[in-house]
């Protein structure tokens, strides 16, 4: 029987640098921001979930990328334990940019808001209850403090922003990295400017980064991008746009 990481020191799981504390530590920065998700509304709601959504999808990415075909490789239910992971991460890249296309106000987005919240939960308590302390079972602490490393590194280099039809595992997934980020970061620059700036500044600001949402949009669709995906995480295009 697997033993939670919630309640154990830093040393027992591998040290700071390992993957399972990086882990840990992003987990409690993502129940601080759904607490103010919950607590705030109007224009303040809004910008805890742009907060949201900047610290779970490049966390999210970087396990696709690292975490889970570790977990595949040292573990001998990896597979399965990192497909049901996968599979709430493409519904909360669904959900979310569902959400990302309604507006205050919309009938069904206090559901979207909920189902989001909810689905982040359950990927947390699966990683936390379950893959990573069988992970902590099976490598060393410098085999998690490897895995730590180059989890921070894609993290860093990851798109920041919803993207539901890019496969949630290599090869597409690593393929479609660099072209979303850069169209995602510059998006989030564009964003802040647009916050801050001056009227006409912020406006063009606002134009130049829907037209680069756009752009990623086609992006993400390419083939290549879509390479080792698993069937059950693929969703057609139409249903995506609905």
């Amino acid at each position: 029987m697997t033993t939670s990481i919630a309640g154990r020191s830093e040393a027992a799981l591998g040290g700071p640098a390992s993957i399972i504390v990086r882990q840990r530590r992003e987990h409690a920065r993502l129940h601080e921001l759904v607490g103010r998700v919950r607590d705030t509304a109007g224009t303040e709601q809004d910008e805890v979930l742009t907060q949201l959504c900047r610290l779970v999808f490049p966390h999210a990415f970087a396990e696709e990328a690292v975490l889970f075909p570790a977990a595949r490789r040292f573990l001998g239910e990896g597979e399965e334990n990192s497909l049901e992971i996968e599979q709430e991460h493409q519904e909360i890249n669904e959900v979310y940019s569902a959400l990302e296309r309604s507006r205050r106000g919309d009938e069904g987005r206090e559901k979207l808001i909920e189902r989001a919240i909810a689905l982040l939960d359950h990927d947390v308590r699966d990683e936390e209850d379950d893959l990573l302390p069988r992970l902590r079972e099976r490598l060393d602490d410098r085999q998690l403090r490897r895995l730590g490393v180059s989890w921070e590194i894609a993290r860093r280099v990851s798109p920041t922003r919803a993207h539901p039809a890019v496969s949630r595992r290599p090869p597409g997934q690593t393929l479609s990295a660099l072209p979303l980020t850069v169209l995602d970061r510059s998006r989030d620059n564009l964003d802040r400017l647009a916050r801050s700036a001056p009227a006409p500044v912020a406006a063009g600001s606002r134009a130049v980064s829907r037209a680069l949402g756009t752009v990623a949009g086609l992006v993400e669709h390419l083939p290549p991008f879509e390479r080792g995906e698993h069937p059950s995480t693929h969703t057609p295009r139409t249903e995506l746009e609905s």
